[in-house]
C-alpha cells in the first residue's frame, strides 16, 4: 500500500492559490482518502476536514457589488454539440433564440447595462470558456439558459438551478447530462482538474465547495421561477442545487434556467413558438429587472 501524500499546512494556507489549484489539491486528497478508507466507517472524514480548513483558510471571500451593471447571458451547447432535442427543436437552437431575446429586452429596456453573449450564433464553447468570459469581464450575473429532458415524457415545466449539493438523484442526473459536454474538449482531465462527469467521488467535492454568491443566485433564481409561474403561466418545479461545472467556474451569482422539457410534446410546441420564447425571456427579463432594483436599493 503507497502512503499518503497530503498537502502540507503551508500549502492549505496559502492565500496566492488560484482556486482551481486548491481544487485540484483537494482532489487529490479526497481520492487518496478513498483509495485508502474504502472499507472503514469513517471514510472521507480526513478528505472533509482538510476540505474545510483549506477552504477557509486558504480563500478570500469577495462581496457581491452593490450594482449590476454586467450580465452574461450564456446560451447553452452549440456547434457540434446539440444538447438535447424533440421533434420539432434541438436545445442549442432553442437556448440560443431565448438568450438573444433576453438580453433585447434589457438592452433596450434597462440603460447603463451591460449585455455580453457568450455565443451570438452556432458555435462550440467549452464549459471553462464559457465561465472564463464572465469572469473576465466581472460579470454581476451569469443566467445560462438551457431546455430539459426526461426519459418520462409527461414531464414537463421549468426548474432554476444554482451551484450546491443535489438533493435528489435527478438532479444529479441533469446535472451529469449538461456536464457531460466536457468530455468533447480535449485533454479535458487536465482543464477540469480531474473532474469526471460520470464519477460520483467527483460530485463530493460539490458538496464542500459552496460559491460565495449562493445567497444571491437563489434570490434570482427564485424571482425566475415565480415570473415562470405567476406571469408567464407555466408549471414551476421550483429552484433546485446540483453540480453544474459551469456555475461552479464562475465568480459572481450564477443561475442555470431549464425552460421546458423538449421530451414533452406539449411543451415542446409552446417552446418551438414565437409567442412561447417571448413569455419565457420576458420572465427572465422581468426577475432581472427586479433583482437589480432589490439589490441597488439594499446596497
Amino acid at each position: 500500500m503507497k502512503p499518503v501524500k497530503y498537502c502540507t499546512r503551508a500549502e492549505l494556507n496559502d492565500s496566492t492559490l488560484a482556486f482551481s489549484e486548491k481544487f485540484t489539491i483537494l482532489h487529490k486528497v479526497i481520492a487518496n482518502t478513498l483509495n485508502i478508507e474504502r472499507n472503514v466507517r469513517n471514510i472521507g472524514l480526513t478528505a472533509l476536514v482538510v476540505a474545510i480548513t483549506l477552504l477557509i483558510s486558504g480563500s478570500t471571500y469577495t462581496p457581491p457589488d452593490s450594482k449590476v451593471d454586467v450580465v452574461v447571458i450564456d446560451a447553452g451547447h452549440g456547434g457540434h454539440d446539440n444538447g438535447t432535442h424533440g421533434r420539432l427543436l434541438k436545445e442549442k437552437d432553442l437556448a440560443l433564440s431565448i438568450a438573444l431575446k433576453v438580453g433585447n429586452y434589457i438592452e433596450k429596456n434597462i440603460p447603463g447595462v451591460k449585455v455580453i453573449y457568450t455565443r451570438k450564433d452556432d458555435r462550440y464553447l467549452a464549459l471553462d470558456e464559457r465561465a472564463d468570459i464572465a469572469n473576465k469581464n466581472k460579470a454581476d450575473l451569469f443566467i445560462c439558459i438551457h431546455a430539459n429532458a426526461n426519459p418520462n415524457t409527461k414531464a414537463y415545466g421549468t426548474e432554476t438551478f444554482v451551484m450546491g449539493l443535489h438533493k435528489d438523484e435527478g438532479n444529479l442526473a441533469i446535472a451529469q447530462r449538461e456536464n457531460s459536454v466536457i468530455l468533447m474538449d480535449e485533454n479535458y482531465e487536465e482543464r477540469y482538474e480531474g473532474f469526471n462527469p460520470n464519477s460520483p467521488e467527483s460530485y463530493i467535492l460539490f458538496t464542500l465547495i459552496q460559491s460565495a454568491y449562493q445567497e444571491s443566485s437563489l434570490k434570482f433564481a427564485q424571482k425566475v421561477e415565480n415570473q415562470f409561474k405567476d406571469r408567464v403561466g407555466r408549471l414551476s418545479r421550483g429552484v433546485k442545487q446540483a453540480g453544474f461545472v459551469v456555475l461552479w467556474r464562475t465568480t459572481m451569482p450564477s443561475v442555470l434556467i431549464e425552460t421546458g422539457f423538449l421530451t414533452n410534446s406539449t411543451e415542446e410546441k409552446f417552446l418551438a413558438g414565437e409567442d412561447g420564447q417571448e413569455l419565457i425571456a420576458s420572465g427572465i427579463y422581468r426577475a432581472f429587472k427586479e433583482y437589480k432594483n432589490e439589490v441597488e436599493s439594499i446596497n
